[in-house]
């Protein structure tokens, strides 16, 4: 790794700590196409702050990640010539502050070391909502993992009609929290990565190679087989994993962001589930995710921000009303076809979703205030 590159201001360059106008701890964080500058390497305990600017010219992803990769909080697709600005809650300990161009690969990485523990005293209700996530996100693993069987159950008796059936129940709790699932880094390349998303020399596997399997070659093979049994054993490691996640109040928040950003950059365009146009399965999942999340920080977020509070109240009911129409009944997995969704409906889904997005980013910095 090249050297950490300070701001050019009073920083100290033996620790190149920064402090934003609101006392929290600040970094600015450059991305380019083969670097990734930061104007820090150590910061205090707590509130963390990214500003990010890309100017590269491909979509970048920013992470703040333990040396062992697990994620303790991200931002995908940061554009050319676009800046972002990513607030994390922090302990101390060494990380690592990593810069994916392409989103794609180990990407440019700079340490950060997190020093001190000594932060002001924290919400109780931020407590409570950690508390209650963990235990959401748990839920959903512990369900999707019987769901996951059962699909692999159904391919392992070449059963393409019962296999198609169960291919989106099985993947709803999965969505609804996918920012915890990603969170470890080596489980969503195995289970939910699409042809076009493959590292060089990665084994396509997972969920959307079956569904390629049995929407579009509609053959089930030995192959077929032994990945449907990879998929469970991959859903397992996952489920057992949940419990030593990294959550905070700001991780639940941008996590909740995450999950929108999903819907618009693969489930509104139709790429997510190109085989078996169950977009707005997952379109649906990500959604209640992001709700959940938004609803137990709520408390906490309603008595800093009451305006924002009322704006997410507003958005997220009128994006649920609209997804509500393509219901077919009122089970989480019965929506109509994407395919049959038309060029007009999906562009008010999309205006929907970004009504949602923007205050839904204000989140982090309201629930630490």
């Amino acid at each position: 790794m090249g050297a950490i590159a300070c701001a050019a201001t009073a920083l100290s360059i033996s620790g190149c700590t920064q402090k934003d106008k609101g006392g929290d701890n600040a970094i600015q964080v450059t991305a380019a196409d083969t670097t990734c500058d930061t104007s820090a390497k150590s910061v205090s305990a707590g509130q963390v702050t990214l500003k990010i600017e890309n100017k590269g010219s491909k979509a970048t992803e920013v992470e703040i990640v333990f040396p062992d990769d697990r994620i303790v909080s991200e931002k995908e697709n940061i554009g050319p010539g676009t800046k972002y600005t990513l607030t994390a809650e922090v302990k101390a300990g060494s990380y690592e502050i990593a810069c994916r161009p392409g989103m794609k690969g180990h990407g440019v990485r700079r340490k950060l070391e997190v020093s001190g523990g000594s932060t002001a005293k924290r919400d109780p209700r931020l407590d409570k909502a950690v508390a209650a996530y963990r235990q959401y996100a748990q839920d959903q693993a512990d369900e999707t993992v019987p769901r996951a069987e059962t699909f692999a159950e159904a391919i392992k008796s070449g059963d393409l009609e019962a296999a198609k059936k169960a291919y989106a129940p099985s993947r709803v709790g999965w969505e609804r929290t996918e920012p915890v699932a990603e969170s470890f880094g080596d489980i969503d390349p195995k289970t939910d990565t699409r042809a076009d998303g493959l590292e060089a020399g990665q084994k396509w596997t997972g969920w959307h190679r079956l569904e390629k399997a049995l929407w579009q070659d509609k053959k089930i093979g030995s192959d077929e087989k032994t990945l449907a049994d990879q998929l469970v054993t991959d859903l397992k490691d996952w489920q057992r994993r949940v419990g030593k996640a990294e959550i905070t109040p700001t991780s639940m928040a941008n996590g909740a962001k995450e999950l929108l950003d999903e819907v618009a950059t693969g489930k509104v365009t139709g790429e997510e589930d190109r085989y078996s146009h169950t977009d707005l399965v997952d379109f649906n999942g990500n959604v209640e995710g992001a709700q959940k999340a938004y609803e137990l920080l709520k408390p906490a977020a309603s008595k800093n921000d009451p305006a924002l509070a009322k704006e997410l109240d507003k958005q997220f009911a009128a994006l649920d009303a609209l997804l509500d129409k393509y219901r077919t009944t009122k089970g989480a997995t019965d929506f109509v076809s994407y395919d049959k969704v038309t060029k007009g409906q999906r562009k008010e889904l999309s205006d929907a979703v970004n009504a949602l997005a923007e205050p839904l980013s204000k989140l982090a910095a309201a629930v630490v205030k």
